[in-house]
């Protein structure tokens, strides 16, 4: 598949031939849901804690007589029935983390760029040069290429003006290629990548490596 370029000013700068290895797989909805859901359970934290009857602070005497009194018959106070007592089977730290093999992250991630790719919501950025980090820099770019939707714009590596410069604009999101994740991808409805980023997606994705081993 090959697609145009843009250089920063939103001007077309060549095309660009993408590897069908990355940008051609058929969109696997089992896998991206898993991933999905797995993502989402490793942001939960699982630090909520209640205290049990046998660890709230309160006198264990009883509270009165058992007989002769007209009331149920009451024992400690620390009873979850009372206010201030216990509580019964409430939530206490727990691990919500869910695993999941790479190679299954890997299969989510390019169904997804695929499904961009086919889509036409895949652009590609020669490359950005930013001396200063501004906000204007990275709105005018999204202007002239047409973009009034939410856009999400991945660099190769760390690229400090350009994500300086779009964290500030509303509904837009930077970010590197090693923080790339499926429930980002999904969150954002254009995806911006360097050709930088799309040359390190193929060498870490792409089949290149299995086909060269096999003309050898």
């Amino acid at each position: 598949m090959r697609v145009d370029v843009y250089n920063q000013k939103g001007e077309k700068a060549g095309t660009i031939e993408l590897n069908e290895s990355v940008f051609g797989v058929p969109f696997n909805e089992p896998v991206v849901h898993q991933a999905l859901i797995a993502q989402l359970a490793n942001r939960r934290l699982g630090t909520a804690d209640t205290k049990t009857r046998g660890e709230v602070t309160k006198s264990t005497k009883k509270l009165y007589a058992q007989k002769h009194t007209g009331r149920a018959r009451r024992g400690s106070a620390k009873t979850p029935l009372l206010k201030g007592g216990g509580t019964a089977f409430g939530p206490h730290p727990r691990s919500y983390r869910q695993a999941m093999p790479k190679k299954m992250k890997q299969v989510a991630l390019k169904s997804i760029l695929s499904a961009k790719a086919v889509n036409g919501e895949l652009v590609v950025i020669d490359k950005f040069e930013i001396d200063r980090p501004k906000s204007k820099t990275i709105f005018d770019m999204l202007v002239v290429l047409g973009i009034d939707t939410t856009a999400m714009i991945v660099t190769g590596g760390v690229e400090s003006g350009v994500f300086l410069s779009a964290r500030n604009i509303a509904g837009v999101k930077a970010l590197p290629l090693s923080s790339l994740n499926v429930a980002d991808l999904l969150s954002y409805n254009k995806l911006l990548v360097t050709s930088a980023a799309v040359k390190r997606m193929e060498e870490l994705w792409g089949n290149n490596k299995v086909k060269a081993a096999e003309s050898a």
